[in-house]
């Protein structure tokens, strides 16, 4: 692995990055994150302006790290975590769009399976449709920790759409009646890297708007609110 880095896209060499890593589609929000909750955080990556920071969170190694937007850009930057930088469990967090209407702007949603409008998963060239899910002690963990915190959140499906602005303004409504909760970019990719690596990943939500009731956050509540999640993402990777 460690002759494999630093990578075009990954600037930290091989042992600055932690075997946990959590991650936001966001630099500024994986910067806030690290200011917040990890001791003595250390910049290793600035490549692209994707920062990523290495520190401890409560006497554990964990790194922070920005993915972008997309499945083709956590892809990339997942599959060099997992595969080039000996990563064994990653956590995404990010903002999610209700497709339900118990859902609304605050809530956390826990991504156990990630539906997928890409063509990701045609490299595997598997004779059928993958169905990529999240690890179960990581779900069971953050479960645990969202009960303990008493806030609202939802376990289920989650959409990983490649698409932000869609053609069809109707779409939404076909996975609502499939009980998928929420739809956000990035999730089935991190699934799928976690699974051909043979490594653990799970995707925590926070809701920003909803395609129900139309409600919505600012990009600044986006970057610096969101903390349910964060506290249930930082709890539980280092258990």
């Amino acid at each position: 692995m460690a002759d494999m880095t630093p990578t075009p896209h990954i600037g930290a060499k091989f042992g600055e990055i932690a075997d946990k890593v959590i991650m936001a589609g966001d630099p500024r929000r994986a910067k806030f994150m690290a200011e917040r909750y990890l001791e003595n955080p250390v910049l290793v990556n600035e490549v692209r302006g994707m920062w990523c920071f290495t520190g401890t969170y409560k006497g554990k190694r964990v790194s922070v790290m920005g993915h972008g937007m997309g499945v083709s850009s956590i892809g990339i930057y997942t599959y060099e975590l997992f595969n080039f930088y000996g990563v064994k469990s990653i956590i995404r967090t990010g903002s999610a769009g209700a497709y339900q209407p118990d859902l609304h702007c605050g809530d956390v949603v826990i991504g156990m399976g990630a539906c997928d409008s890409s063509n990701y998963g045609a490299q595997y060239r598997l004779p059928g449709t993958f169905a990529p899910i999240a690890d179960f002690g990581l779900v069971r963990k953050a479960v645990e920790k969202a009960e303990s915190m008493g806030i609202n959140f939802r376990v289920g499906n989650i959409l990983a759409s490649e698409t932000f602005y869609s053609d069809d303004k109707e779409a939404w409504l076909k996975w609502q009646k499939m009980g998928v909760l929420a739809v956000e970019m990035e999730a089935s990719a991190l699934y799928m890297n976690a699974a051909r690596s043979g490594n653990k990943a799970l995707c925590i939500c926070t809701i920003s708007d909803s395609l129900v009731t139309h409600e919505e956050t600012t990009a600044e509540q986006r970057e610096r609110s969101f903390t349910d999640m964060m506290e249930i993402a930082f709890d539980i990777i280092i258990r």
